[in-house]
């Protein structure tokens, strides 16, 4: 090993040796990369090899190429870079080549030489690299259509790129993503052949020795890829996004309007098509001299918008699907929220969203979605008889929704309704109980604004008795917070008694009894201690903290600091696995002061 090393070194020495003879580095700095490639390079010649230590090496030779750019930047020196810098970026693709070859699957190892390459202009490599790269990854269409735009972009080779792509084809026979990007290669050839074409007539230049197919200058090749990727994939928003592309090019008119063509023709089954078709009519020239004016300019929008309207017509009518009016009432909405500054624009918007929301509605078409912008836009407009109506629609559609059940009842909350007791009763009924927590937090606000003390009550034992533990213990906790803001410490004490021997408990219904207690001008320490002993006996195999904040309570003002070993020695017994180290630790450093006295 030692002598490979030794020669990898001598072969540094005449590059080292120009580096220091034209100034770019001192005898002092050349050492000092002597020094460290002799130790990188032992790295790399182990029996048992290391990722980590390639990638260190090539790091500290791109640092080293970095260096020299800078110095010869800083000395304006540009001269023999063949003897300089080629060695370094030679030997550099000599050790990602060792690398990829010994960890193959790294595809981000395979990258990062590609970008090299690029950066330090060895592209001839790159094709060698992508080549053997794809011969090992061909299943991965992205690394494809990289290597394909590398061929286009940095070789400027159509031909090697179209090679890749009908070879990636062959890989991917229906990868939509291939297809595009086949489709914009072919369609970007075509543009610079016309490009040179014109730039060759511009010159006066005969392009009789230069073959220039008008087949090809139209964008007949393109137009077969279109046709191969359309016969394979059958899908709509497919096709629309090779129409796109061809859109961005000014000469495809002809192949755009066959694309058009097709979809009217072949793909008026699915929504996305007439939802692409409708919104080209906003896209529709405008009438001119009356845009100069704001009232003018709103006129033609709603024009555009009306035609838009219509083609979406004609989709529900041929297509009554969920899919076809959620595209229909999205539009909508999204005109809607536009802004503008005529009012009689703003209003036309609001209603005719209004109409679309109410049919799709009565066809059971609505998504569940749309259900909160109604009622937001009904609300906002003053309507509060239509968004009652709307409230009560959309729980009867959706009435296992506890997210539309909790909208409608906040609604009709809002709008002082008499139904909602009743509709809580109807919706605890329909609803998943395991889902129910939401709405018994929105019954309780609710009654406890609207409805007397007893009536309240009466709401918390009935969640109380909930089969779901998260809703009895959240009904616990809010049970005692009220009885506390309404009925004071005698209340809350109560409350607490009545609950304290029936599970499930959680460590909140506890600690806030402790809290209230603690409020109180004098807090009984027995009390406290009786809290203290209820939550242990429950959390008190695994939760560290309470142990240390009943032994802070015994130090404190009304406790007995005289207990405190023995709650300590209780800790130890009945904490498990990793508690009993943190209560350790936690202790130890609550005895010496580095721990805060809110725990």
């Amino acid at each position: 090993m030692a002598e490979i090393v030794q020669q990898r070194i001598e072969e540094r020495i005449p590059e080292l040796e120009q580096l220091e003879r034209v100034g770019l580095f001192n005898k002092k700095e050349v050492k000092s990369i002597i020094k460290k490639s002799t130790a990188l390079e032992y790295k790399l010649h182990r029996l048992m090899l290391n990722k980590e230590d390639f990638i260190a090496y090539i790091q500290y030779e791109i640092n080293v190429l970095e260096l020299i750019k800078k110095r010869r930047a800083h000395i304006r020196y540009h001269f023999k870079r063949e003897e300089i810098e080629y060695p370094i970026i030679h030997r550099i693709n000599g050790v990602f080549r060792r690398a990829t070859n010994k960890w193959k699957d790294d595809v981000q190892l395979w990258l990062s030489h590609v970008a090299f390459c690029k950066k330090w202009a060895t592209k001839g490599q790159i094709s060698k690299v992508f080549s053997t790269m794809l011969a090992i990854h061909p299943d991965k269409p992205a690394l494809w259509i990289m290597a394909a735009k590398s061929e286009l972009e940095d070789r400027n080779s159509s031909e090697s790129a179209r090679h890749l792509f009908l070879r990636a084809l062959r890989f991917h026979p229906n990868n939509k993503k291939v297809y595009q990007e086949y489709f914009r290669m072919e369609l970007l050839h075509c543009e610079k052949l016309r490009k040179q074409k014109n730039e060759l007539e511009d010159a006066e230049i005969t392009t009789g020795e230069y073959e220039f197919s008008p087949e090809i200058l139209s964008g007949k090749l393109a137009e077969v890829v279109y046709r191969d990727a359309t016969g394979k994939i059958k899908d709509a928003e497919f096709v629309i996004s090779l129409l796109n592309i061809a859109a961005i090019f000014d000469f495809t008119k002809e192949l755009q309007d066959s694309i058009l063509q097709d979809l009217q023709t072949n793909y008026t089954e699915e929504s996305v098509t007439w939802d692409f078709m409708a919104k080209r009519e906003l896209e529709a020239p405008g009438a001119g001299e009356e845009l100069r004016s704001a009232k003018g300019q709103a006129s033609d929008i709603n024009r555009r918008e009306e035609r838009c309207c219509q083609v979406y017509e004609e989709g529900v009518k041929s297509l009554p699907t969920e899919p076809m009016w959620t595209w229909y009432t999205a539009f909508c909405l999204e005109r809607l929220k536009r802004k503008t500054n005529v009012q009689e624009l703003k209003e036309k918007r609001r209603a005719r969203l209004l109409g679309v929301l109410q049919r799709a509605h009565d066809s059971s078409l609505l998504k569940e979605d749309y259900y909160k912008k109604w009622l937001q836009i009904l609300l906002t407009s003053g309507d509060g008889e239509g968004a009652a109506s709307v409230a009560m629609a959309a729980t009867q559609r959706f009435s296992q929704s506890v997210s539309v059940w909790s909208l409608s009842l906040q609604t009709l909350m809002q709008l002082g309704s008499g139904e909602v007791g009743r509709l809580f009763q109807d919706a605890l009924t329909h609803i998943n109980p395991k889902e129910s927590l939401p709405l018994w937090q929105l019954q309780v606000q609710w009654s406890a604004a609207n409805q007397s003390p007893e009536e309240t009550e009466a709401v918390f034992k009935r969640g109380l008795l909930s089969a779901v533990a998260a809703v009895a213990m959240e009904m616990k906790e809010s049970y005692l917070d009220w009885s506390y803001s309404t009925g004071g410490y005698k209340k809350a004490r109560k409350t607490f008694t009545s609950l304290q021997e029936s599970r499930p408990f959680s460590k909140a219904f506890f600690t806030r009894m402790i809290q209230i207690e603690k409020e109180q001008e004098t807090p009984k320490m027995n009390n406290l201690r009786d809290y203290y002993e209820r939550a242990l006996q429950e959390f008190g195999s695994s939760d560290d903290d309470l142990w240390l904040q009943y032994i802070q309570e015994e130090l404190g003002a009304f406790g007995q600091p005289e207990n405190c070993g023995k709650i300590h020695w209780r800790a130890i017994r009945f904490l498990e696995g990793e508690s009993v180290e943190r209560f350790i630790s936690k202790y130890t450093l609550f005895q010496t002061g580095h721990l805060g006295v809110d725990l």
